[in-house]
């Protein structure tokens, strides 16, 4: 049983008019000290062009019938848990970005941690940018609209320089003040370095092989849990019903739900941003909800919020 439940939130209102969105989003990126835009940002992201295909090519790769074994599944279901469910949609999103809930700060940072494990920047950056798209979702400064189409929401905006990204110091100070997130943002991609080290040795001391833990581990995973999260910016985005008036084009997709732990209600999502739990309906299973009622159980959960309906 929830205790401790705070600020039932209210449904959004509709997003500002397209001349307004963008005069409050250039005001927002405009840096917070005056200097010049480097040259090569206002070009194509090359360096995530190339992890992109790499990682991929790395993921088919993986697929070859001599890296199968079960310890291999087993480990990339596990870190598909540990880094989809308790580190993207529990800690980056609903934890970090909206704060629905609050953790003492040691098991916070522990659930960051497990978000950087998912290499889709570091906590600063992906704060930043979500709570970019709350402010302007599917109008024209909004980094993935979704009018611009399925392929730019899902993943194309990301091999682009996009304006959002400059109102990250200006949406994630809270995050910026703590020195542990600035250096997780910073170095986030090293920490798949130990977790390969570990996945090799496991495979190692089993005998299944190193390498197919690593490969299963790491890229095989990475892919996965990419696109299921571009999931939520795009397919939600695109299908799905309609419950509540959020102003955008956020739709409540049981598919998506299933496959990202809750997050695929979206519409819910968007009509009370700054809730805890998405599947506000008993048939809408929303498992990061139940992460979050067992964290509260055992007394590290507080501050919870809720829409009054639920």
């Amino acid at each position: 049983m929830i205790v401790d439940v705070i600020e039932a939130t209210a449904p959004l209102k509709k997003p500002v008019a397209a001349d307004k969105a963008s005069a409050a989003s250039e005001k927002l990126q405009r840096p917070l000290k005056a200097t010049a835009l480097k040259p090569e940002r206002l070009h194509r992201r090359w360096g995530t062009v190339i992890f992109m295909l790499t990682i991929h090519a790395l993921t088919i790769f993986a697929l070859l019938p001599r890296f199968w074994s079960w310890q291999a599944l087993t480990a990339f279901l596990v870190l598909y848990w540990i880094t989809a469910c308790l580190g993207v949609t529990l800690g980056y999103h609903r934890l970090l970005s909206h704060r629905s809930f609050l953790l003492p700060k040691p098991l916070e940072r522990f659930f960051a941690t497990c978000g950087a494990l998912s290499c889709q920047h570091g906590p600063i950056d992906w704060v930043g940018l979500h709570r970019h798209h709350h402010t302007f979702s599917d109008t024209s400064p909004d980094h993935h609209d979704s009018n611009k189409g399925f392929w730019w929401s899902h993943m194309g905006w990301m091999f682009e320089h996009v304006p959002a990204m400059d109102a990250v110091p200006r949406l994630a100070g809270d995050l910026i003040k703590d020195p542990y997130y600035r250096w997780l943002n910073k170095y986030f991609l090293i920490l798949q370095v130990p977790l390969g080290a570990l996945l090799f040795l496991i495979g190692d001391v089993t005998g299944v092989g190193g390498w197919s833990m690593v490969l299963w581990g790491i890229p095989l995973r990475l892919v996965f849990v990419y696109h299921i999260t571009w999931l939520v910016n795009s397919a939600t985005h695109c299908w799905g019903q309609v419950e509540y008036d959020s102003g955008d084009n956020s739709k409540n997709n049981p598919w998506v739900a299933a496959l990202t732990f809750g997050e695929g209600w979206h519409n819910n999502h968007h009509a009370f941003p700054n809730s805890a739990r998405h599947g506000l309906k008993k048939y809408q299973i929303d498992l990061t909800w139940q992460h979050i009622r067992l964290l509260n159980a055992l007394g590290f959960a507080r501050k919870i919020r809720l829409p009054i309906s639920s």
